[in-house]
């Protein structure tokens, strides 16, 4: 079946490159690299070298299709096709000239072919022998000319882009025009050197037919200027010293003028002071043929090719200080089209549009995932790990929605000092009008005289508007069931085998998810999230989203870890405590007294001494004999854990599972619903 297009006038309101970049898409497609270390700015150009499926190619991929465009160009490119050419146009023109002077008796025509006989093998010398040559026919006269004013129009074009493309052919007299063109836009760079003014407007007035660009600036006009002729200079630099001798007779014999040859090296000489980072003199490899190339078409290759280079380096950016905005769209749109450039463009709106939706943020000129961006980077997780849950198991549904607070029971009860709650707006506000119109209307502040009467108060308020004021005592609160508050800390093993087993982004994304699942369901509910290697600390949930793995440190340090969830709970008022500690290892180290005044220090011992250990059970104990429920999750089996693990779940009546790290976002979260439904 063809497919089919649909066209509609534009109006303004549609975007020629595709919808508005998808948030959440963008945070999945980072969210790997962000946990993995990378930072916020790396993860950025990590995905902008890969792009996003369905919606933008990458910078890798824009570096494949530029690659092979510029293998197409190579392939075409044909360094002697143009002396070729033009050897093949003259043997043309000898042969007709050959075959009119056989028609004729006489000692001329037998001089001439003497003269034709001699002429040299070399396409540029025979030129130069035939410019003086006074053909016997017209047609190879005629012939002869059209080739001469090519030849003209082609060697100039392919020092100064499309020069002629104004002209409808390149007489002496045009040649003559250039040299003027030349002499005043070296007057003009000279002026603007020594700090004089010049006169870019009137030159462009007297000259502008002869640049089809129409550059608005003297400095656009050089970049053009530079950029062709230094593409001149690589095909010369390309060719033998022959050819290269060849081209520069040939240029010679068909323009016949010294002062626009003097003109020309000039202007050379200064393009090359003001573009030094351009590829002068730098030789291409080209084997291949394309019928009707000429000169100008094979510099045009070459200056393409250069552009495909300045392209691909931007794109690498392996330069101090490269962005994304030093890729021209100009060049990209003329080697790849429209489609690329639109690519482009996404690519640089994704951190506009992060920075714009709050997910991330500068602090101190770097670029960090924000606390909404870690909120939803959370978020994002926690959607999929009940997606998952919903796949997996049959009759499952979706999590269920923002709320969590106990479901009201349709009654109401007084507030009294203390009470938390959410208050009977309706039945607050009652109270305060049923006790105004009840009581004795109070005078004002600073009113004298006797209080109006209840009556007279209420003639008051139904003529106007009476003020009606809260007291404590008119306040109510909904009555609700009774559903437990819980404290949760969450430690997590920060050593550095967790990346190494590839246990450290399914680790973190739990966290997120769990902390994004106890703020949007569970608000009343705590979280506290300890990391711990050699020294436990808190945590917040933009460390998880920052840059760098976890520190190369010696020490799983369980005993700091339960000491610290100890006291943060200790602290917190909720009736219900648990800890949730992943760790894929052994406890190796312990606090030791550092001496008066001193912190404590970090001891550790690989394999574990039996110190460590009986600390570490000690510091266990007294959590679960505080009330807190221990729920262990151990990502290995190594026999020295799972000893360590069948001890610590018997001293403390804990919860000890062995989980696979790819399920534990999914048994985590669904278990902390089951037990607080």
């Amino acid at each position: 079946m063809a497919a089919q297009a649909w066209y509609q006038q534009w109006d303004g309101s549609q975007d020629p490159f595709g919808p508005e970049l998808e948030i959440g898409e963008i945070l999945d497609e980072i969210a790997d690299d962000v946990l993995s270390g990378y930072g916020a700015r790396s993860a950025l150009r990590r995905l902008m070298r890969r792009g996003v499926p369905g919606q933008m190619r990458g910078l890798d991929d824009l570096q494949r299709r530029l690659e092979a465009r510029r293998q197409r160009l190579r392939r075409d490119l044909n360094l002697e096709g143009p002396l070729k050419e033009v050897g093949e146009k003259l043997a043309e023109i000898v042969s007709r000239e050959r075959a009119e002077l056989a028609t004729r008796e006489g000692d001329d025509a037998r001089m001439r072919e003497a003269m034709l006989d001699t002429l040299p093998s070399s396409p540029a010398g025979a030129l130069k022998e035939l410019m003086d040559y006074q053909f016997a026919s017209p047609e190879a006269q005629q012939a002869f000319n059209d080739l001469v004013e090519k030849l003209r129009s082609e060697i100039l074009d392919a020092h100064f882009k499309n020069l002629s493309g104004g002209m409808a052919s390149m007489k002496p007299e045009d040649v003559a025009r250039v040299r003027e063109m030349l002499a005043a836009l070296n007057a003009m760079i000279a002026a603007r050197e020594r700090g004089e003014e010049y006169d870019f407007a009137g030159f462009m007035e007297r000259f502008g037919d002869l640049f089809p660009e129409q550059p608005r600036t003297l400095d656009e006009l050089l970049e053009l200027l530079a950029r062709r002729m230094a593409a001149m200079s690589r095909l010369l630099a390309s060719l033998s010293p022959e050819q290269r001798r060849q081209l520069q007779e040939l240029a010679e014999a068909v323009l016949g003028d010294l002062d626009l040859a003097f003109e020309m090296e000039l202007l050379g000489e200064e393009l090359r002071a003001l573009a030094p980072n351009l590829p002068w003199d730098d030789p291409v490899d080209g084997s291949g043929w394309q019928q009707g190339q000429g000169l100008p078409g094979t510099v045009g290759a070459i200056e393409q090719m250069s552009d495909l280079d300045e392209l691909e380096e931007s794109m690498a950016g392996a330069y101090a200080g490269a962005t994304i905005e030093d890729i021209d769209e100009e060049k990209l749109r003329a080697a790849l089209g429209d489609e690329a450039v639109g690519d482009l463009r996404r690519l640089r709106q994704i951190e506009k549009a992060l920075e714009e939706a709050g997910i991330v943020t500068r602090h101190n000129g770097q670029l960090e995932i924000s606390p909404r961006g870690a909120r939803r980077l959370g978020e994002r997780a926690l959607v999929a790990v009940f997606e998952r849950i919903h796949n997996e198991r049959p009759g499952g549904h979706d999590a269920p929605e923002t709320g969590g607070a106990a479901e009201p029971t349709g009654a109401t009860r007084p507030w009294h000092f203390g009470d938390t709650g959410e208050f009977a707006v309706q039945r607050s506000i009652f109270n305060a009008v049923l006790r105004s119109a009840s009581a004795p209307a109070e005078a004002p502040p600073g009113a004298t005289g006797p209080a109006a009467s209840p009556g007279q108060a209420g003639q008051a308020g139904r003529g106007s508007r009476a003020r009606v004021a809260l007291r404590p005592d008119d306040f109510e609160l909904v009555e609700s069931e009774t559903r437990t508050r819980t404290a949760t800390a969450l430690l997590l093993d920060l050593s550095f085998s967790m990346p190494l087993g590839g246990h450290w982004i399914p680790a973190k994304r739990m966290a997120l998810a769990l902390h994004a699942l106890i703020e949007g369901k569970y608000p009343q509910d705590r979280l506290f999230l300890i990391g711990f290697s050699d020294y436990a600390r808190r945590l917040q949930p933009t460390d998880l989203t920052g840059g760098g793995p976890p520190e190369r440190v010696h020490g799983t340090n369980m005993q700091h870890a339960f000491l610290l969830a100890r006291r943060l709970l200790a602290e917190d008022p909720r009736a219900s405590k648990q800890v949730i500690m992943v760790t894929d290892g052994e406890p190796t180290a312990h606090l030791i007294d550092g001496g008066p005044g001193q912190d404590p220090e970090v001891f550790f011992s690989w394999p574990p001494t039996s110190e460590t250990i009986y600390k570490t059970l000690a510091e266990a104990k007294r959590l679960a004999a505080s009330g807190v429920t221990l729920n262990v999750f151990m990502l290995e089996d190594s026999p020295g854990l799972v000893s360590f693990m069948e001890t610590l779940g018997r001293v403390t009546s804990g919860r000890v599972f062995r989980m696979d790290s790819q399920d534990l976002g999914r048994f985590i979260l669904s278990d902390y619903v089951r037990r607080r439904s």
